[in-house]
């Protein structure tokens, strides 16, 4: 409680705030009555300490010495019994208490120190009593909501009559997650984190700001604690000051029972998305024995046989082109709550599984892939940025041709999977591949997989005897190089590196394989050798 209201009480009755008047609405969270010479080691921070200053009568710089710890200390003030000891708050103390804002209180004679204590104490003690009643009749209102299966819409709207707010909720990259109100401030939160803002700290139970936009709007921030490494937050439309304990703990008696039914909702995501990754898995694999329980198995997840589908594939690479497995089990929940946060304002229905730490999507296809594919291409180059922005996390994509009916959504997903790593393959990063028919490779399904096998191995069986990383670099460099047509300037583009260095790997190459790439044969044969170990590799 603040410590004007302290003083309006009738045991006070008859003091004076004689210095510190700009510090009038301090905390007061205890109020102390000492007389010992080491007082100030008792002290802590929202401590009202009232004395006799029986220590201080013929020692004035120890009485300023206590007034500037307590200050330190952010205690809430000092009141002195005077007529006893002291006939005067001596005239120094109040001028420093006024310089330091600190409340200096004189305590008239015919009351008791005790009653001072004992009655603030009690008074203190029932407002935190109330306090703590009210807390806990709002969190068995909020748990009400719950249980009868209202959920957290219904705790957010009943917050915001509580406190008389508008409240949302905001996922851990400040974005709305339900339905919320139209708001200016709440719309440029995010932006503003990904500019290096950063609008709540660790240990604080809340946190205010004012937007410089022409609203001028108050925001304040409370963590929802969850089991996501990142919180969710209530953003509450307006300024609630660390003061006003009942509100604040309305607030976070509903930040609790929202973390809950949070933790329960991510609970039964986890085992909806487990069950149809294990379908779309064995889908993918042929596991089923007969195409009528795929039909019946996909009808489970909203899969229709007779749609049109197509299918992109989503893999999340380092900076050596190789697909990441390092991120955390709740980092790549987050990256899947935000993939599928951006998919949810698509105005077209996709369905999303992962297999492995790829991400796979079915487009319904209800319109011509000529109509649509702009718009599904900007949400592939959104979903890039956020991940990026978010968690530094970089996303390539490969699309596929479209399937006609479900049963030929394999094919389409192995369409998806060359069209990313002919992506990789070209050294794009960060790219979107549309897959597009390679009739050569056609042509070479129809050879024995041991003639490919021997023709690949003998083709550069020469650089074997490189160092692997040399082995790597000289087979990418090359395959890039054939494949931007042969020209230098292009492959050192996709490549970036200088151009010199692409002639430097080249001659390497030529001296190994003891012919000239300029020499049209030759190129053929890399080509494909190439395109054999891209077939070679998706047959495992």
């Amino acid at each position: 409680m603040k410590l004007n209201d302290l003083l309006n009480l009738p045991v006070f009755e008859g003091a004076t705030l004689t210095a510190g008047n700009q510090g009038i609405e301090r905390e007061v969270h205890t109020v102390n009555m000492m007389d010992a010479p080491d007082i100030i080691h008792f002290l802590k921070k929202n401590d009202l300490l009232i004395t006799t200053a029986f220590h201080f009568k013929d020692d004035l710089d120890s009485l300023l010495i206590l007034i500037r710890e307590m200050e330190k200390q952010g205690c809430s003030g000092l009141g002195i019994k005077t007529k006893r000891f002291l006939e005067e708050i001596p005239e120094a103390a109040i001028t420093l208490a006024n310089e330091l804002d600190f409340p200096l209180i004189e305590l008239p004679v015919h009351t008791s120190l005790g009653d001072i204590v004992n009655q603030s104490l009690s008074y203190i003690l029932d407002v935190r009593t109330n306090e703590l009643h009210h807390a806990m009749q709002t969190h068995q209102l909020f748990t009400k909501y719950v249980i009868s299966g209202q959920g957290i819409d219904k705790i957010v709207e009943r917050l915001s009559s509580l406190i008389k707010f508008p409240v949302v909720l905001l996922n851990s990259h400040l974005r709305p997650v339900r339905n919320q109100v139209k708001n200016t401030s709440i719309d440029n939160l995010e932006k503003m984190l990904v500019n290096g803002y950063s609008f709540h700290f660790p240990k604080a139970t809340m946190s205010s700001f004012s937007m410089v936009n022409e609203t001028r709007e108050t925001v304040t921030l409370f963590p929802v604690y969850t089991h996501n490494e990142q919180s969710s937050y209530l953003a509450v439309l307006g300024f609630i000051p660390p003061s006003n304990r009942s509100t604040i703990l309305t607030v976070e008696q509903a930040s609790n029972v929202i973390a809950f039914e949070l933790m329960k909702e991510n609970a039964l995501k986890q085992h909806s998305r487990r069950l149809q990754n294990e379908f779309f898995t064995n889908f993918i694999n042929g596991t089923f024995s007969t195409y009528e329980e795929v039909i019946s198995r996909g009808r489970e997840f909203g899969l229709n046989n007779e749609q049109r589908y197509i299918c992109t594939v989503g893999d999340i690479v380092d900076e050596e082109k190789t697909i990441s497995y390092l991120r955390s089990q709740s980092e790549n929940e987050l990256i899947y709550e935000a993939i599928e946060f951006e998919i949810q304002s698509f105005h077209q229905t996709v369905h999303i599984f992962t297999i492995d730490h790829s991400y796979i999507f079915l487009l319904e296809l209800n319109d011509t892939w000529k109509n649509i594919e702009q718009s599904f291409l900007s949400l592939l180059t959104n979903i890039q940025s956020k991940l990026h922005t978010h968690f530094r996390a970089n996303i390539s994509f490969g699309i596929s041709n479209y399937a006609e009916q479900l049963k030929q959504v394999p094919i389409s997903y192995k369409e998806a999977r060359d069209a990313l790593y002919y992506g990789n393959m070209l050294g794009k990063k960060q790219f979107i591949e549309i897959y597009q028919p390679k009739e050569v490779t056609e042509i070479l399904r129809m050879v024995p997989i041991d003639q490919l096998k021997k023709f690949y191995t003998d083709t550069f069986q020469a650089f074997a005897n490189e160092s692997k990383k040399d082995y790597q670099d000289l087979l990418h460099t090359l395959s890039v190089y054939l494949e931007s047509h042969c020209q230098i300037s292009e492959a050192a583009k996709r490549l970036y590196v200088h151009r010199n260095t692409i002639i430097y790997r080249l001659e390497k190459c030529e001296e190994i394989i003891g012919r000239s790439l300029k020499e049209p044969d030759e190129t053929l044969r890399l080509r494909l050798a190439f395109r054999i170990k891209a077939l070679l590799q998706g047959n495992h």
